[in-house]
């Protein structure tokens, strides 16, 4: 399964949406800075949480390399703050319920699940530029390892 996802430095789809608080996030607001983009499906799924856990406990090494970590789903902000909560996330996690964000990116497809299909959110991992310009894609990412992986690809650029 194919996703039509955007060209390594292109610009990075612009948007606007809702964080945990509901305060707008713009993503052409954080120029300057590295972006990592996160799409993940479930807010306080098994794996979701794996993955966000792993950005909290390596947080200041994002900041070191001048880098904002924001985690995407389809949640609504109050599910979101529940998670941030229950997990004492310290990174902005952004809400996309109609998966407009993620359709611009190409990570809103059809998913395969214990025989059904159905359309959702591809687990993605998108590296931006301080120019706003898409200079990395982590199309498999591993719950587990995600962090360190993104964080070889920061050393990388």
């Amino acid at each position: 399964m194919s996703l039509n996802l955007p060209a390594i430095g292109d610009n990075a789809p612009d948007f606007t949406t809702l964080n945990q608080r509901e305060e707008r996030v713009s993503l052409s607001d954080l120029r300057g800075k590295t972006v990592v983009l996160y799409f993940y499906p479930k807010a306080m799924t098994p794996g979701c949480t794996t993955q966000a856990c792993g950005i909290r406990d390596t947080q200041s090494e994002f900041e070191q390399r001048n880098a904002v970590v924001l985690g995407i789903s389809p949640d609504a902000p109050a599910r979101l703050q529940k998670f941030i909560d229950k997990q004492q996330l310290n990174f902005d996690l952004l809400s996309d319920e109609d998966h407009q964000i993620a359709e611009l990116y190409g990570v809103w497809a059809l998913k395969k699940f214990m025989g059904k299909e159905f359309m959702g959110v591809h687990r993605l991992t998108f590296i931006i530029d301080a120019d706003g310009k898409l200079a990395h894609i982590i199309e498999k990412v591993k719950t587990k390892t995600h962090h360190d992986d993104v964080l070889a690809v920061l050393d990388s650029l």
